[in-house]
């Protein structure tokens, strides 16, 4: 009797480690793998899954060519201000026009495709191209070290010095160096401010031009920094106003159109580059030069 109890014993005890060893292998199970068993039909579900998920690799990795894709959906979305004439403005039949606006419109037809512009504050624009909204920015962008560093760059197809712009009876301010302490305005993160910041100025944010002329006309700010064909094309429009050109740049900053980096916008920066050599030898942006600003900018002033 007491062997037989003895027995019972030692095969209940097996059992439990036999049960025991089970668990912790299927727990080793569930670590390194699915959190679940699965069953055949769940399988094929993980297959399709896989075989859904290769084809939105394979069409990713189509887009990564950005020109291809521009000209596949027939449309090159093209960011601009819309507000600083004569870059980019709007027209007396609220048209949108300039200078930059029809470059891009010569651009998309070279490349084949429709040219879609989008207008937005310039604090706004650079993001827009970051995140994908648009597919290039021609708003007079200026090449710096630190957008070179950023972005892509298309050779220039614009030169422009910078002037500071006063009021008319304004004597203090005759050069660069005497911005020390003075009160300027421009939109943040232009060219513009960041130059009138490097002499020492204090620098207004605004939106558009248009803002800034009127705290400059009204007195209050001392000064502005802009583009000089900027400046003569306000004067041609308002030739009451008291203003001037206190100073210009030296050297003639260089003008192009930034592109997003990454390898996706290759193919696209050589194709607007060829785009620019030949609207350059034909002529056309000579023409538009002088249409819009009176002097060729398309080429560097000897």
């Amino acid at each position: 009797m007491k062997k037989n109890t003895l027995t019972k014993v030692l095969l209940a005890v097996s059992a439990i480690g036999v049960l025991g060893m089970t668990g912790c292998s299927g727990n080793n199970r569930q670590t390194q793998g699915s959190s679940t068993p699965q069953t055949q039909e769940e399988t094929g579900t993980q297959g399709e899954n896989r075989t859904e998920e290769e084809s939105q690799e394979q069409e990713a990795s189509q887009t990564d060519d950005l020109l291809a894709a521009i000209q596949d959906k027939g449309e090159i979305v093209i960011a601009m201000e819309g507000t600083w004439a004569p870059w980019t403005y709007h027209d007396e039949e609220d048209q949108l026009v300039g200078y930059d606006v029809e470059v891009g419109q010569l651009i998309a037809e070279k490349l084949g495709v429709e040219a879609t512009f989008v207008e937005g504050e310039w604090d706004g624009l650079l993001a827009g191209l970051d995140a994908g909204r648009y597919d290039i920015m021609i708003n007079g962008v200026e090449i710096t070290d630190d957008r070179a560093e950023k972005y892509d760059f298309t050779d220039p197809y614009a030169y422009i010095r910078t002037a500071i712009i006063v009021d008319g009876d304004n004597e203090e301010i005759t050069s660069y160096e005497d911005l020390e302490g003075k009160n300027t305005a421009n939109t943040i993160s232009s060219t513009y401010a960041e130059l009138a910041e490097s002499y020492g100025a204090q620098v207004t944010g605004v939106d558009d031009l248009n803002q800034t002329f009127e705290l400059l006309l009204s007195g209050r700010i001392d000064a502005t920094l802009n583009a000089e064909v900027t400046y003569y094309d306000y004067m041609k429009a308002h030739p009451e106003a008291n203003l001037k050109v206190a100073d210009l740049t030296d050297e003639a900053s260089q003008v192009a159109i930034p592109l997003r980096k990454g390898g996706e916008s290759d193919r696209l920066q050589a194709a607007i580059n060829e785009a620019l050599s030949e609207l350059n030898e034909s002529g056309e942006l000579y023409e538009l030069s002088m249409k819009y600003f009176g002097t060729n900018i398309s080429q560097i002033a000897e």
